[in-house]
């Protein structure tokens, strides 16, 4: 696989894509994007969990305790991560009004504040939603966390060395995953 991007998402919100509780993603960029917008630059990555900007106010009322588990064994001191799951993007796409954005909200465990939040940010630009089909390793990799991982941006080179990918098991069967991601696009054709 050599030297794979990683992209970097809450840890109670790779929680909800390994479970399969959620399918997708939303972008408007890092703070420090070097573009200063979101771009997909892999349509291939791994979900690097991240801790330390999760709010429970942001998630529905029943995944708030999704950020405790998380946390349960993190300091921010960690020298390493874990890194369990791999995503491939099936499709980008790119939502600007508040109406489509709230026919998404039983599709995800963000609150509507924090995804119309997420919308009115950098107004001009879309939203990315991300439909990922997920991938858990079956065992976890735990990686030394790098200089370079740091730092409010999406995307991240990983430095590690990354065994093939014949121990991924993907999260949803096919039938189950083509179901949701046709629900979904159904749902925001109406």
């Amino acid at each position: 696989m050599g030297k794979p991007k990683a992209l970097k998402e809450w840890a109670s919100v790779v929680k909800a894509l390994e479970d399969g509780t959620q399918i997708f993603i939303m972008r408007k960029g890092g703070i420090v994007e070097e573009t200063k917008d979101f771009q997909v630059e892999s349509n291939d990555f791994f979900l690097y969990p991240t801790y330390e900007h999760q709010r429970k106010e942001l998630l529905k009322e029943g995944y708030r305790g999704v950020i405790d588990e998380s946390l349960v064994g993190w300091s921010a001191e960690d020298t390493h991560v874990t890194i369990s799951s791999y995503a491939r993007m099936i499709e980008d796409i790119e939502i600007s009004d508040q109406e489509q954005l709230n026919k998404l909200i039983p599709f995800h465990i963000w609150t509507e504040n924090f995804t119309e939040e997420r919308l009115k940010w950098k107004r001009k630009n879309p939203l990315h939603i991300m439909l990922l089909r997920v991938y858990k390793w079956v065992q976890p990799l735990h990686i030394p966390i790098e200089q370079a991982y740091i730092g409010c941006k999406s995307w991240i080179q990983l430095e590690a060395i990354i065994p093939d990918d014949s121990s991924l098991v993907p999260v949803l069967g096919e039938e189950e995953f083509a179901a949701q991601v046709a629900e979904i696009k159904r749902t925001l054709a109406k």
